[in-house]
Parts: structure tokens; C-alpha cells; sequence
């Protein structure tokens, strides 16, 4: 249960705390250089500290943003290390890995912070994401430690426009999710007017008939009032009565950063912001409640300033970050995270063999999907499938077909027409210690979701491994055999070997589909799983099932063909197309099928083209900046004394899949052309 009385000396203590540390930082150490970003907290203080205090069920957890810093040092960060991320040290929460305002607090038996995004509005999916595990690990998984908790993210009025927002307003008030929206609103995103993000510049007011969400509004200035509204609020969360989006009205007494000096501001609003600093109503209030007198706050002053001039001095005497550390934990290295996926709490299953038994007749590549999933989810009931259409249709493609009937709704659901929000709940189900695996429909329906694709992916490293969520994102791409056009048949996926910490599984037959599933079901990373659509349910993609345990390594090329003249290499829909190329040179090519992108098999590559001599590289993403140019500067660098011609690419030019059919057949590489090329290499 929420607290009925704040701790008011801890709060005014917290308070002065931020006040302090913000004063030092402006005063001394951006001047000296020895901080580069410097974001002041003056007047968010009050409401951030008093809501740490309201949030004390230990499964509680928070998304916080760049101003947050006095809800962390509320929530537990110490002053030392608050002053060392600042200043890049290895004492601050990420290792000097990212901007000293970028916190995260793994759960030390209290509330869970997020690791803090670079981008405005990319806090609210996460926090829906853990707020939905509170409720499948109360309701599903009978837990009933997590009854009651609740998620929160915090956020200035200026985040209310971004698409993140509204997306976690329509996913948790349709879901009923135990959440809450705490907007500190100071009227101003840098230099520009709230009225500019919502009209009138007031989201409270303006979501008021928004159904399904309880609204409250105050003053983050006015002690009392500051705590009545928080404590109302996170108590309506906690009795399950659905969310509830909370502003607080606050000032920015100092600019967005260290170098704004508030020009935009008329010498009236400076003076009206002035009025409202919380420290000082702060202080009026704890002499008028004789709960403290005039002289006990001014050694409190004194104590905390010493408590920062120790701290400051301990951060100074800590080492800078070991330089060479920047390249660990950029994938998961064999420990554990303080927290996230499943291995922290050894809910993780081993790896299988990586021998497949093959057994039964030819089953399509999306049967071979379908079926490991099934079978991942019956041995590991925090398995959690989603996406728009997965449940009661089963999938655009077949591949949930009939899965919530087996595995019910709680486990096999459908969303909101909303990307951001299906791989945004996913990283907060993924903290929250399940293991999430969202359909994304189609390779470009995934463009509006990169912000957090981004924002994953190298999660694990920007906060040195004290947070991980391996996320498996299922995405049909690529031409139909039936058809192509513009906006279904991406396949792309070079702009995600190019995003960092994401592996890349790209199987071209059901039983390598069945291995890398359930590689990275099994794993520790995030994973792009990509079905191409030509080969769901065509014969060249199919397979015997090769077993409930098999395994297949990531980075291990599939050699289909043995020759002493040529190497291509290749995956996805084209493997098909080289082989029936290659058929008409026996004994020449030497045809490697990567199956996966990131990691992809060098070793092998360089070793045949140690022996051919001679490379050609086919897929059917575009030509520029494909990923077979990758492979051609790999080739360039660690063979080029073996080259006996130039290296060869064959991709689609750079143009969209075109909707008519002979126009496709004019873009993408077919098998006459990759013939051809073959040809024309071998006589060089």
C-alpha cells in the first residue's frame, strides 16, 4: 500500500541532494570540463522525489528520461555515482558508456529502472510492456509477489506529441494495464510553448473523456498537493482499476541544458517560474508543519553539502573506464544480466544438439515455424506470441494458426495496429523476465518501430551488461510467389545488419528455420528471424522436421554445392536460384547458404575463396549498401592475394519490388542471369 505521510525530512533531503549536485555541475564542473552534457532538474525536484517514495512494492519499475535524476538518487543511485556518470567515469551506472543523465537501476529488492533513451517519447512502450508482465505473472504464472505492482513512465510535456505516447495510451487503456503516466509539465520542450504539442498546452485536460483513463491534475510545487496527487494516483493504479495519467505542474528554473539561457522567456514568466520553486515551498511548508525549524534546514543544507563533497572527491579517485571495454557486451558474453531475458532468474533451456533427426515427411518452412514455437512454448510458459492478427486469425501467414486455442489468449494475443508498440511492450516483457516474440507483418511495417529497434539492440551494451532483453522479432519478407510490390516485399535486410546487437537469422528451408528458431528461443540476444514469403509454402523450402531438440549454431553456413573454380555466396530466396544456376557447371561452384546474417560464416567464405580464386556474392536486397558489399570488403581485405578476378555482386538495383510481374522478373536476380554471371567469371 502507498504510504498515507511522505517522509518529509528524506524528501527535503533528496531534494537539496538534486538542488546541489545540479548547482556543483553548473558552477564547477562544466566550466572546468570535466562534464560535457549538463541537464538541470531545478523544479522537477519535488514531485520526482515524492513519487519514489510512493513507488515501494518491490516489482514496481519506472521509465525515466534526461530530467529524471532526482527520482534516481531517490530510488537509490548514489551521489558518487550520479557525480561519476557525469563525468565518464567507471563508478556511474553505464561505464562511461553513455550521457551522464542516462541512468538505469537494475532491482536491488526495490523498484526497477529502465535503462534512460535518447529519444523523446521512447519511454511509454517499455513501461507497457512491464506493466503487462505484471499481469501474466499474477494472473498466468500465479506470482503472487507481483500483485499489486505497477509500472510508470516518466516524461515533460513536450513527450506527450511523440508517437510512443500514443501508443501506450491506447494499449494500456484498452488492456486495463496497471499503469501510470507521470507528465512533468514545465510548458516548454527546449524553446517551444507546450501549446504546440497539445492544444492549449494542458494533456490532462484534453484526455479527460479518453475512455478508460483515470485523469488527475496538480501542482508539483505545492508539497501537499504534490503528494495527495501522486499518492492518489498510485494507489488507483495498484487497486487495479486500469491507468492513470498524472500531470504535475512544474517550472524550469534553468535552461534545457547548460548552454540555454532561456532568451525565449520573458523576464514575467522567469519571475512567475521563480515563485513556484518547490524547494522553497518546500521549506515553508516543513516550518509551518513544525517538522522542521529554519535552523535544522540549514544544517541539513550543510550536511548534504558535505555528503557531495565526499561524493565528488569519490568519484574523482574512481579509474576511468578501461578503453578496450567499449567493444564488451555488445552480445550476451557468457554472464548473466543483473536483470532481464531469462537466464537471471535460470529460467533459461539449454541448447539442444546441433545434429538434426530428421523424421516424418517434408513439412513447408511456415509448418517448421509454427511447430517450434509450439513446442518452445510448452516447455517454457514465459513465452509470450504477439502481433496484429496472430490470435484468432492465426497469423497473416499461417504461422500462429491455431496456437491461442492451444495456449490461450494470455499467452497468444493480438495488438494495436501500432509497431512502436509491439517491439516497445517487448523490450518491458523482456526486462520483466519473459521472453517475448512479435510478428512484425511485413519487413517494411517495421520501419515505424526503429526508434526501438534501435534503442534494443544495444541495450545490453550501453548499460555494461547490468540489463538485457532478448527479444525474437518474426518478420515475413521479401517477394510472394505470387507477386511483388512496393510495400510488402522488402526484404532489407541490410539496415538491420547495420543496427547494433541484433543477430540475423535468414533460413532458406524448414529445418534451418527450425534450428535458428530455436537457437535464438534458447539464446540471449535479440533476434530478427526472417521467413521469406517465396518459400513459406513452396517446395523449395521444404524439409523433413528435423527434431524437438535440434539446434542449429549461428554463423555456420550451409555448403550446397563443392566445386574448385567459383564461390558464391548467398541466402534467403536466392539459394534456390543459385542452385539451379550452379547445376549447369558440375564440379565448378562452390555455393555457400550463409542462413544467417549477423553473425555470418567468414571463415568458411575466405576459405573457398582461398581455394576458387574467384567470388560472387547474390541476394535480393538492393544493390547499394547491400550486405553483399560487406562481404566483398571482408573478401577485399582477407584474400585478396587469392583473387583471381574481380569480386561479383548480383542484387536487386536499387529500385522498390515492383507490383507487375515481368517488371519483378526484371529487377530481382533470376536464375538465367545468376547462369550468366557464372559464366562470364569462370572464363575470366
Amino acid at each position: 500500500m502507498t504510504p498515507t505521510t511522505p517522509n518529509w525530512i528524506q524528501a527535503a533531503r533528496q531534494l537539496l541532494l538534486s538542488r546541489q549536485i545540479d548547482n556543483l555541475e553548473i558552477d564547477s564542473l562544466v566550466p572546468q570540463g570535466k562534464i560535457k552534457y549538463q541537464f538541470s532538474a531545478h523544479g522537477h525536484e519535488l514531485a520526482q522525489v515524492l513519487l519514489a517514495q510512493a513507488l515501494d512494492h518491490p516489482h514496481d519499475a519506472a521509465t525515466v528520461y534526461y530530467r529524471s535524476r532526482p527520482f534516481v538518487l531517490a530510488s537509490g543511485l548514489s551521489p558518487t555515482a550520479a557525480l561519476a556518470a557525469g563525468m565518464a567515469r567507471a563508478a556511474g551506472p553505464t561505464l562511461g558508456r553513455d550521457v551522464g543523465v542516462m541512468f538505469n537501476l537494475p532491482s536491488r529488492g526495490g523498484i526497477t529502472i529502465f535503462p534512460t533513451s535518447g529519444d523523446v517519447g521512447a519511454q511509454y512502450t517499455p513501461a507497457v510492456g512491464w506493466a503487462q508482465a505484471i499481469q501474466y505473472r499474477t494472473q498466468v504464472m500465479r506470482q503472487a509477489e507481483w500483485q499489486n505492482a505497477i509500472a510508470v513512465a516518466l516524461g515533460g510535456d513536450g513527450s506527450v506529441a511523440a508517437n510512443g505516447f500514443w501508443a501506450a495510451l491506447n494499449i494500456v487503456t484498452t488492456l486495463k494495464l496497471p499503469y501510470l503516466f507521470f507528465i512533468e509539465d514545465n510548458s516548454y520542450g527546449i524553446s517551444v510553448p507546450s501549446a504546440f504539442q497539445v492544444p492549449e498546452g494542458n494533456v490532462a485536460q484534453n484526455l479527460t473523456c479518453y475512455g478508460g483513463l483515470c485523469i488527475r491534475d496538480g501542482s508539483g510545487s505545492q508539497p501537499d498537493q504534490a503528494w495527495q496527487a501522486i499518492s492518489s494516483a498510485v494507489e488507483y493504479v495498484r487497486s487495479g482499476a486500469g491507468p492513470c495519467l498524472l500531470r504535475l505542474r512544474v517550472p524550469r528554473l534553468l535552461g534545457h541544458t547548460y548552454v540555454d539561457n532561456q532568451a525565449y522567456k520573458s523576464a514575467q514568466q522567469r519571475a512567475e517560474e521563480a515563485a513556484r520553486d518547490p524547494l522553497v515551498h518546500l521549506k515553508d511548508y516543513l516550518e509551518a508543519e513544525k517538522i522542521f525549524t529554519a535552523a535544522q534546514w540549514q544544517a541539513l543544507e550543510q550536511e548534504v553539502a558535505q555528503e557531495i563533497d565526499a561524493a565528488l572527491h569519490a568519484a574523482e579517485e574512481t579509474p576511468q573506464p578501461e578503453p578496450a571495454s567499449a567493444l564488451h557486451h555488445r552480445f550476451f558474453e557468457g554472464v548473466a544480466p543483473h536483470q532481464g531475458g531469462l537466464r537471471p532468474e535460470g529460467a533459461n533451456l539449454p541448447l539442444g544438439p546441433d545434429l538434426p533427426q530428421p523424421s516424418g515427411p517434408r513439412i513447408n518452412l511456415i509448418d517448421a515455424v509454427r511447430r517450434t514455437l509450439e513446442v518452445e512454448m510448452t516447455h517454457n510458459p514465459r513465452l509470450l506470441v504477439f502481433g496484429e492478427d496472430v490470435g484468432v486469425k492465426g497469423g497473416v501467414h499461417g504461422a500462429t494458426h491455431d496456437m491461442q486455442h492451444h495456449f490461450g489468449p494470455e499467452r497468444v494475443f493480438d495488438t494495436s495496429l501500432n509497431e512502436d508498440g509491439i517491439i516497445g511492450r517487448s523490450i518491458g516483457m523482456a526486462l520483466a523476465g519473459l521472453l517475448p516474440v512479435p510478428e512484425i507483418q511485413f519487413r517494411k511495417y517495421a520501419d515505424p518501430a526503429h526508434e526501438q529497434i534501435n534503442d534494443l539492440g544495444f541495450l545490453r551494451w550501453r548499460t555494461a551488461n547490468h540489463f538485457a532483453a532478448p527479444v525474437i522479432v518474426r518478420i515475413p519478407v521479401g517477394f510472394s510467389k505470387k507477386t511483388g510490390d512496393p510495400w510488402h516485399s522488402f526484404s532489407a535486410e541490410a539496415v538491420y545488419a547495420h543496427t547494433l546487437g541484433w543477430r540475423i537469422a535468414f533460413p532458406s528451408n524448414a529445418e534451418d528455420a527450425v534450428g535458428l528458431l530455436r537457437t535464438a528461443l534458447r539464446g540471449d540476444d535479440p533476434t530478427f528471424f526472417f521467413e521469406h514469403r517465396a518459400l513459406l509454402d513452396t517446395p523449395e523450402g521444404r524439409r523433413p522436421y528435423p527434431g524437438d531438440a535440434y539446434c542449429l549454431p549461428f554463423g555456420r553456413a550451409a555448403r550446397l554445392l563443392e566445386g574448385r573454380a567459383l564461390t558464391i555466396v548467398t541466402w534467403g530466396a536466392m539459394v534456390g536460384r543459385c542452385l539451379e544456376a550452379a547445376q549447369n557447371f558440375p564440379g565448378q561452384v562452390d555455393l555457400f547458404d550463409l542462413r544467417t546474417i549477423i553473425p555470418w560464416d567468414q571463415e568458411a567464405v575466405l576459405e573457398s575463396v582461398h581455394h576458387t580464386g574467384k567470388a560472387l556474392i547474390v541476394h535480393e536486397d538492393t544493390l547499394t549498401s547491400g550486405f553483399g558489399a560487406e562481404i566483398s570488403a571482408i573478401i577485399a581485405e582477407q584474400a585478396f592475394n587469392h583473387l583471381d578476378a574481380p569480386i561479383a555482386r548480383l542484387a536487386t538495383p536499387d529500385v522498390p519490388i515492383p507490383y507487375n510481374i515481368p517488371m519483378m522478373d526484371a529487377v530481382l536476380p533470376t536464375a538465367a542471369r545468376i547462369q550468366e554471371r557464372i559464366q562470364t567469371l569462370l572464363a575470366y
